[in-house]
């Protein structure tokens, strides 16, 4: 597979014996859908997995659903998993391609280079009889261990959008927000899976369902994805129109941001707080069909 940032199956299974090959699995579900992704990891897994739970680390500071980890937390956790940006990273979930990303993306933001995430996650490595363990792992990732540990990894903010940023942006319209909800979310007639928020969008954003973006669990092809953003008015060989990736928690707007990385795009950021933010805050224009 040519892609920097997804890995095949089989790719993985011939890599699994690689001494800086790190796996994680990063399944995550809303809570409507009452499953208990550790429990699903303990019982079935690629082997040498250990489990990221999204939910703990993170930057457990905010009143904001899975935030993106401190600079802090990511260096304890990093110093736990024994990784630096050079380590080798392959992240999956039990999707095929969903939390996945979000995980691949915070990777990012903190400078790794080497971050895959695995292309049909663990329906994928299943169907092709790739190895599979159970019961309590090796290493368990602690979202808050107590000791001090040397700086390894630095965030980078120009990856990140924030609610004053998206606020200015109605105005000038300097970014273009894709939204990776569903349409009816977005245009106001579903209701949110978190019943406390209103539906409806942001002034000036636009509708992506993130399943437009996949096939059977899996990114569409590069042409394929060009072709999409292009229905938005963007071009990877020009890519001078900033974008800005949004969903209901942060979740699934990596994944319009991982398919803006495979098509080509360089210029975009993701907005952390994303519909939970906006649809909370007082300053914010809330707008449906």
């Amino acid at each position: 597979m040519d892609s920097s940032n997804l890995i095949s199956a089989e790719d993985l299974q011939a890599s699994l014996e690689t001494s800086d090959l790190h796996i994680l699995d990063a399944s995550w579900y809303l809570p409507s859908a009452n499953r208990d992704t550790h429990a699903e990891f303990l019982q079935k897994r690629i082997p040498g997995a250990i489990f990221w739970d999204i939910d703990k680390i993170a930057d457990l500071s905010q009143d904001l659903p899975h935030m993106l980890p401190t600079q802090k937390v990511m260096n304890q956790v990093c110093y736990q998993l024994g990784v630096s940006p050079e380590s080798q990273i392959v992240v999956y979930d039990t999707s095929g391609l969903f939390s996945a990303a979000r995980v691949w993306w915070t990777f990012k933001v903190y400078g790794f280079d080497r971050v895959k995430v695995l292309d049909g996650g663990l329906p994928a490595w299943l169907s092709t009889n790739g190895a599979i363990e159970n019961g309590e792992p090796v290493t368990t990732l602690e979202a808050h261990p107590s000791e001090d540990c040397e700086i390894l990894v630095r965030r980078n903010e120009t990856f990140l959008a924030s609610r004053h940023v998206l606020i200015n942006n109605i105005e000038s319209q300097d970014y273009l927000v894709l939204d990776a909800r569903s349409r009816g979310r977005f245009d106001g007639t579903a209701p949110e899976p978190r019943p406390e928020l209103r539906s409806g969008h942001m002034p000036g954003s636009y509708s992506l369902p993130f399943e437009t973006l996949m096939a059977d669990g899996r990114l569409k092809s590069k042409a394929e994805l060009i072709t999409l953003f292009a229905e938005f008015g963007l071009n990877p060989n020009s890519d001078e129109k900033q974008i800005v990736t949004s969903c209901g928690s942060g979740v699934t707007a990596a994944i319009i941001t991982l398919a803006l990385v495979e098509a080509g795009f360089s210029h975009h950021r993701l907005y952390d707080g994303a519909w939970c933010e906006w649809a909370s805050a007082q300053d914010t224009t809330i707008l449906s069909v």
